[in-house]
């Protein structure tokens, strides 16, 4: 038992913990961005409200919503604690000569910022809709009308932008994010990354692009 749990926290242990809580946040973000999508519609909200009350009263879901929160911090708190080991570990920067840095994507050295502006993202949007539908829920047993809330929420550019840099900053996390999380699972094979590769980089720009072209196309008035 303790060397399960020895294995577990270790390094690689804390790497595959991350791969798998980050490959079940992509598929709750596949989802979201699909409901969220319904906007498009243009027809006043009807279609995507009947999308957000499945979301919202359906037991499976709702179910796993708590294993959606355990799965962030879970995939948070592992990510702090890599980098904080990878800091300690190496406490003075390598010195490389100019034009001579070994071939890392700059934003694969960023994971960690990134991941903190998605946070601050996920506080300000929970904090706009989730937090404030489910306390409703709770003591009306109704639910809000989340299309006028962004309606009304995306007439304000400041909070526009800030979507959007929370799109951007999900972007480039998933474009290094969505490899790196198969090979820590040790699925990495010349045959297959080519298709790991491409299928990141899909869901690094359509995901992020859906859920951005909402609040854009609200302010715009493209939605009505």
């Amino acid at each position: 038992m303790a060397a399960i749990k020895k294995q577990i926290n270790s390094s690689v242990g804390k790497k595959i913990k991350m791969a798998l809580t980050g490959l079940f946040l992509v598929s709750f973000l596949i989802v979201h961005a699909s409901v969220n999508a319904l906007i498009f519609y243009n027809d006043q909200g009807k279609t995507f409200t009947i999308g957000a009350h499945f979301m919202a009263t359906n037991p499976i879901i709702r179910t796993l919503e708590i294993v959606l929160i355990i799965a962030f911090v879970v995939h948070m708190v592992q990510g702090l604690k890599l980098w904080w080991e990878n800091r300690k570990a190496r406490p003075i920067a390598y010195a490389y000569k100019k034009n001579c840095t070994p071939d890392v994507k700059w934003y694969s050295k960023s994971m960690t910022l990134f991941g903190t502006l998605i946070l601050l993202f996920l506080v300000i949007h929970t904090q706009n809709f989730w937090i404030p539908n489910r306390v409703h829920q709770f003591q009306a047993c109704e639910e809000l009308d989340l299309y006028r809330m962004m309606v009304s929420k995306f007439q304000n550019p400041i909070e526009v932008i800030i979507y959007l840099l929370g799109c951007i900053s999900l972007s480039w996390h998933l474009l290094h994010g969505f490899k790196s999380a198969f090979q820590s699972l040790g699925l990495n094979h010349r045959k297959y990354n080519p298709m790991i590769l491409k299928t990141g980089y899909f869901f690094a720009i359509v995901l992020p692009l859906t859920l951005a072209m909402m609040p854009v196309s609200i302010y715009l008035g493209w939605l009505k």
